[in-house]
């Protein structure tokens, strides 16, 4: 069946996609998912999922519309629900309310709805429509949709350099590489992304706070991995909010205790001599509810991080600069011949002040 949306109807959608955003790394482990209600070519009701363990987007809308949801049009970015879970199914909700038409943008991959929540809309009389802005609405919900149906979180690296390729001099400092705007920038992405990762050295060279410094921003969980359990107990990131160290059996029994005594710690300590299991890692992330990574370095766990196939996109954020000899972004990653290259799609290129950003996703596909 050929559905033939109209430009209204994409109007819509668009308005639903667009409210969706609103709760942009406020939902995890649950997808981002905007709804509109339209009766007689006016929208009666509007509403997006706020957070996980409240109500759904279509809740939200179907209030807002009141009686005059009965009869109407209803946009919603993702499939209803059909199960129950921490709220009632959207889909009895939506068949209460006596809607006539649903126009959804994306089925749910979701084994737990899967094409099941259209299926009790339409068993009710309901009209159900299929694919409108569904690119849109995969792109969205890219970390939702990555996480359900690979148990991986979706992971960016984002690294600040010199032109000349170098995250810091020679001698190890990096204050300022990138201009203030660009800074300013990477507070956005630890708004936005679940957690924020970064390896044991790079907490001991510059001892961060990983914190989020923009009004009404809300701090990314900090996940640092130290296999050898290196990290300082002073250290910044162990106050604020919580932080997640990942270590293995070589840790130091003591200060493995010390660090479980303190309020704002949780540590994942692997059964493994010496190295984190980053994979293993990865899974225990998605198991823990965090559907997306921002992996801010440094280059060693940057290039295992890749070498295992787990990272999803770049940001290089370059500065006008040149300082020789220094780290690399990727200095864990080591390839024999340049036909092994990992090869980056969809390239963008934008500027930041006097700084330049190139981002793309990652393809781990054979170049040959």
């Amino acid at each position: 069946m050929v559905n033939n949306f109209t430009l209204q109807d994409t109007y819509y959608m668009e308005r639903a996609l667009t409210i969706s955003n609103f709760a942009r790394g406020r939902t995890s482990p649950n997808p981002l998912v905007g709804c509109v209600i339209v009766q007689d070519g006016l929208i009666v009701g509007e509403g997006y999922h706020t957070k996980a363990g409240t109500p759904h987007a279509e809740v939200h809308a179907l209030r807002s519309a009141g009686l005059k949801a009965e009869g109407a049009d209803v946009y919603v970015t993702l499939e209803p629900c059909s199960h129950h879970g921490r709220t009632p199914p959207c889909t009895e909700a939506l068949i209460q309310a006596k809607v006539k038409r649903v126009i959804v943008a994306l089925e749910d991959p979701n084994p737990l709805v899967s094409g099941q929540g259209i299926k009790k809309l339409k068993d009710a009389g309901i009209e159900v429509e299929i694919g409108l802005l569904v690119e849109k609405a995969k792109l969205i919900n890219k970390f939702f949709l990555k996480s359900i149906t690979t148990n991986l979180p979706y992971i960016l690296y984002k690294s600040a350099l010199t032109l000349d390729g170098k995250t810091a001099v020679e001698s190890g400092d990096s204050k300022w590489v990138t201009s203030e705007e660009s800074r300013a920038y990477v507070h956005e992405l630890r708004d936005i992304y679940d957690v924020i990762m970064v390896g044991s050295n790079t907490v001991l060279e510059d001892d961060p706070l990983l914190t989020c410094r923009i009004i009404n921003g809300r701090n990314p969980i900090k996940l640092i991995v130290d296999g050898n359990l290196t990290l300082p107990l002073n250290a910044k990131v162990l106050s604020n909010s919580l932080c997640i160290i990942a270590t293995s059996m070589a840790a130091d029994p003591q200060k493995l205790r010390s660090l479980k005594e303190m309020q704002e710690v949780e540590v994942w300590q692997y059964n493994e001599p010496r190295y984190v299991p980053l994979s293993i890692l990865m899974q225990d992330v998605c198991k823990r509810g965090f559907n997306s990574i921002l992996l801010e370095g440094g280059g060693n766990l940057a290039g295992k991080m890749l070498h295992k196939h787990l990272i999803d996109k770049v940001e290089f954020i370059y500065a006008p600069k040149l300082v020789g000899s220094g780290p690399s972004p990727l200095s864990g990653f080591h390839l024999d011949k340049m036909s092994q290259a990992i090869r980056i799609t969809n390239v963008e290129i934008t500027k930041i002040a006097e700084d330049f950003k190139v981002s793309g996703e990652v393809s781990y596909e054979s170049g040959d």
